[in-house]
């Protein structure tokens, strides 16, 4: 199979989870012998731009004209037989759509966020989960609130896309794969077609040696932000402190708008050590190393990677109760999960996983039982070529009779609609 991959990359500034997955979703299908070749653009890329370039930045959020031009060309040229488009955010546009439409190649596409109808993609305001948009079916909430960046005016070149093209995803995408069931629940509420969204969870690689035993850190690993829980973490810790500790060090390991703060914080402590930005050796080094991965996030996390990742490593993870973490965690088998949002459950988790090193070596064999089931290489190929392959025979079930958005697209999509079963996996 010949699979084109569309993603803009986010800013090497910061961690990108999405980024991994994409990388690690090219390499898995062709090392499994499929052609797979890349339709990018970089959002680092922006800074070298002209003053003017970066100004037309924003007015082409909704719609770019070259993008579809470019990669209807290359489509032609080529000919894959499905394109995979993940991120599209600021650079590419869903212009990418109407360029597949043009030539008549299937689309399936990944949501690693709730972009589709939250302008930031977050599902948060103020460090708090919202889903006005999503019960509004609209991005006017988040308009008003200025939830892009603070800024009521950087928000509207996202809340014109997604008007403007709420539609022709609809009509465009021949299957969505949500990386949770928590995910695809709010996307249905938001009024996306339930019969175009599949449930696929990201996979993790096999990190090639497993925790052997009971591990010697707590391991934070992530971006360091209020939004992936970092304040409440150091809060819970500094009452677990208070109470005389749990007998082993916490790690956090990242970068982010935190990092002066956290390392203050850490200056000067036996019981935490901030590790700053760690490689992909290193990252695997100190989960394997972990009596437990702890992710407090606040956010109403898509997935949980880092949680996933630790259980390939046969590591317990402490977690949010909410979003894709439910699905990954089980409570009590394959880790704990506390209280969103409050410090006092998460320092009772804490201790919990630390207090019986003979349970967390269980659960940490859990763990790694529940990865090899939902969350291996072999289970996310599987995944991904049934994806690909309900694109190609046109299955993906109907649109609850959204039309396409113009008559190029009608005709383009016609042949493909047609036939439908009106199935949902």
């Amino acid at each position: 199979m010949y699979v084109l991959v569309v993603h803009n990359r986010y800013s090497s500034a910061q961690p990108s989870g999405e980024n991994r997955v994409v990388d690690e979703e090219v390499r898995l299908l062709r090392a499994a012998g499929h052609r797979v070749e890349l339709f990018e653009r970089r959002s680092d890329d922006i800074s070298a731009m002209s003053l003017l370039s970066k100004v037309a930045v924003p007015l082409r959020v909704p719609w770019n004209l070259a993008v579809r031009a470019e990669l209807a060309a290359r489509l032609r040229s080529d000919r894959p037989d499905v394109v995979h488009v993940h991120n599209l955010f600021p650079l590419l546009s869903p212009a990418v759509l109407a360029a597949c439409a043009d030539v008549g190649v299937p689309v399936v596409a990944t949501l690693h966020n709730y972009h589709q109808i939250c302008p930031p993609g977050t599902l948060q305001r103020d460090n708090r989960p919202c889903t006005e948009c999503v019960v509004a079916r609209s991005p006017l909430p988040a308009v008003r609130h200025g939830c892009y960046r603070g800024s009521r005016l950087a928000t509207v070149p996202l809340a014109v896309g997604h008007a403007l093209n709420r539609r022709r995803w609809w009509s465009g995408v021949e299957r969505f794969f949500c990386i949770s069931a928590a995910q695809r629940d709010i996307l249905v509420r938001s009024g996306m077609p339930p019969g175009l969204l599949s449930v696929k969870h990201n996979f993790v690689p096999d990190p090639g040696a497993c925790r052997t035993d009971g591990g010697e850190h707590l391991l934070f690993l992530g971006r360091l932000a209020e939004s992936k829980g970092v304040r409440l973490l150091m809060t819970a810790w500094d009452a677990l402190a208070a109470d005389g500790g749990v007998g082993v060090p916490l790690v956090l390991a990242g970068a982010g708008p935190l990092e002066s703060e956290v390392a203050a914080w850490a200056a000067g402590r036996d019981d935490v050590r901030y590790a700053g930005l760690l490689d992909a050796d290193r990252c695997r080094e100190a989960v394997r190393r972990s009596v437990a991965v702890v992710a407090p996030s606040m956010a109403l996390e898509t997935f949980g990677l880092v949680a996933a990742e630790a259980m390939a490593a046969g590591v317990p993870a402490v977690a949010a109760g909410h979003g894709g973490f439910v699905e990954i965690v089980e409570e009590g088998v394959t880790g704990l999960l506390h209280t969103p949002g409050d410090p006092l459950s998460l320092a009772s988790c804490i201790r919990r996983i630390t207090a019986d090193p003979a349970r967390n070596r269980e659960m940490g064999l859990a763990a790694r039982l529940r990865y090899e089931k939902g969350f291996s290489p072999a289970v996310g190929l599987d995944g991904l070529l049934e994806g690909y392959r309900t694109a190609l025979a046109g299955r993906s079930g109907g649109a609850n009779g959204a039309p396409p958005m113009g008559k190029k697209d009608a005709g383009s999509r016609r042949d493909s609609r047609a036939g439908r079963d009106g199935g949902s996996r």
